[in-house]
């Protein structure tokens, strides 16, 4: 029983591999050169919120019974086919949306810290500057194109820095070979390219709107630090989650572990002191799927914008109009 024992602990030693200093174990998957693979197409649809619901409190997951009711809840509350109520118009029908298989994790919240499962807290600051932009949005709605989120300019979503859910396109198609990671996010076309070779950052002063990414392995889990954001309040991300207050002391640290064949677990940390009053963290299993990339053929910033700033300009001579008029 002793000698059995034995044997068996040297054999698992013996079988771990050696791949530039790191220890690895013969389960995971590994491409020619010894770095895990990561590859393949993957998506982050779920019908699992970012934040908890308030009412939930501390209650980090569901029963298996709260979970089915709670993707029947969503699914219900999301079906874009629903009868429209007075003043809606209309947007895209139930077939564009992706809302995942439901909650797979039995997570409460796609934020797993704080442990209250929110967003934390504005600094004082940033409330005021916050404040001071809705106010400022909600006279100027667009009194030109620069008003508008990027989103409506199908320049720049949500999708790519943390790689946060969107409503549909929710794919991403992971590339790698030796010292690069290529990310490329099926919404609106962007291609991350993430070297891991070892090279410093960018220079400070050089600043893009989703930043600049550096990766580097941890054992077997892809660890991504991306800083030198450039500010703009109009981006997806800066208006949704950020209150369009992201600044250069953003900083996002993302974790990339396959956890299983089909499962390929993300992990992001979110740090901007001048923005939240602590760093927030959130977690989604991605899961594997055959459906390719899509072109996103994008026409808002073509045709929208047109209709959007003449149809304010009209709604401001009416105002007008109805002033003289008294």
């Amino acid at each position: 029983m002793r000698r059995s024992t034995i044997a068996l602990a040297a054999a698992c030693v013996g079988a771990l591999l050696i791949v530039e200093g790191r220890a690895q174990t013969p389960t995971v998957s590994r491409l020619a050169w010894g770095d895990p693979d990561l590859e393949g197409t993957w998506t982050n649809a779920t019908l699992t919120t970012l934040q908890r619901a308030s009412e939930l409190g501390a209650k980090a997951y569901f029963t298996a019974e709260e979970a089915a009711a709670f993707d029947r809840q969503r699914t219900q509350a999301t079906n874009a086919d629903r009868p429209l109520r007075p003043g809606e118009v209309g947007a895209y029908n139930d077939a564009f949306f992706e809302r995942g298989r439901g909650v797979k994790t039995r997570r409460t919240s796609l934020v797993i810290d704080p442990p209250d499962g929110r967003i934390p807290a504005f600094t004082p600051d940033a409330q005021k500057r916050f404040d001071a932009r809705q106010r400022d949005e909600a006279l100027h709605p667009a009194d030109r194109p620069a008003d508008r989120w990027l989103t409506e300019r199908c320049i720049l979503f949500g999708a790519t820095v943390p790689m946060l859910p969107e409503p549909y396109n929710n794919n991403y198609r992971i590339v790698q070979s030796p010292g690069v990671v290529t990310i490329a996010v099926e919404m609106n076309h962007d291609a991350r390219v993430i070297p891991i070779d070892g090279r410093p950052p960018i220079a400070s002063p050089i600043a893009q709107w989703t930043g600049s990414s550096r990766g580097h392995w941890q054992g077997d889990t892809l660890v991504v630090e991306t800083a030198n954001f450039k500010f703009n309040e109009k981006s997806r991300f800066g208006v949704q989650y950020l209150g369009g207050l992201s600044d250069e002391q953003l900083r996002v640290v993302e974790r990339f572990t396959r956890t299983d064949a089909n499962t390929l677990l993300y992990q992001a940390r979110i740090e901007d002191p001048t923005v939240f009053t602590r760093p927030w963290s959130i977690e989604i299993p991605m899961e594997r799927t055959k459906d390719a990339l899509f072109e996103v053929a994008c026409h808002e910033g073509n045709y929208g914008m047109a209709n959007i700033l003449s149809g304010q300009r009209a709604e401001e001579r009416g105002v007008a109009e109805r002033g003289l008029s008294r």
